[in-house]
């Protein structure tokens, strides 16, 4: 063989927790839903809107963590956005058809 190596595309999901979690979204996620039920425990007799409110921890953690394409999940995708924004970089173009400050 030529050496050519072939990466799979979904090398990285062997080392998830179900091909989907990190050990921090299944945290994420079951603090969330502990919230809630803890919530709906407490509070009996709760109104529709009420309920919204009780039900929102699990709601919002569980889109957190659910999966995006091209990404490992929405959390990832939000943090990498935030890091891109807050950390600007510029780049020089270096290429075959600039002339990097001189001319020939």
């Amino acid at each position: 063989m030529k050496e050519n190596y072939l990466i799979p595309a979904n090398a990285k999901k062997s080392q998830l927790i179900l091909g989907f979690f990190t050990p921090l979204d299944l945290t994420l996620f079951g603090s969330g839903c502990g919230i809630t039920i803890l919530l709906l425990i407490i509070i009996q007799n709760a109104t529709f809107t009420e309920l919204i409110i009780i039900i929102l921890p699990a709601l919002i953690t569980g889109f957190l963590v659910m999966p995006v394409m091209y990404y490992h999940n929405v959390l990832q995708f939000i943090t990498n956005v935030v890091t891109y924004i807050n950390n600007p970089k510029r780049y020089y173009w270096r290429g075959w058809c600039i002339y990097n400050d001189e001319v020939k």
